[in-house]
């Protein structure tokens, strides 16, 4: 599974809005936007700081484990 796909599917486990994330990585909706569809690389500061906020580590939100 593609990361953004993961980013997806964690915002919405967390039932979060896009903004509402964009807000607490201090970072605009727009940027947050094109990561979770794909259409930027994640950066790995940025993967960093999603993979702590959900509690999962960079191998699952890259898609190479399915373990949390």
């Amino acid at each position: 599974m593609p990361y953004y796909r993961r980013l997806r599917d964690l915002r919405e486990d967390h039932d979060l809005t896009q903004t509402q994330l964009a807000e607490k990585l201090n970072m605009h909706k727009t940027t947050y936007t094109n990561y979770e569809q794909g259409k930027r690389d994640l950066p790995l500061e940025v993967a960093i700081k999603i993979a702590r906020f959900y509690k999962v580590s960079l191998d699952y939100l890259a898609g190479l484990t399915d373990k949390l």
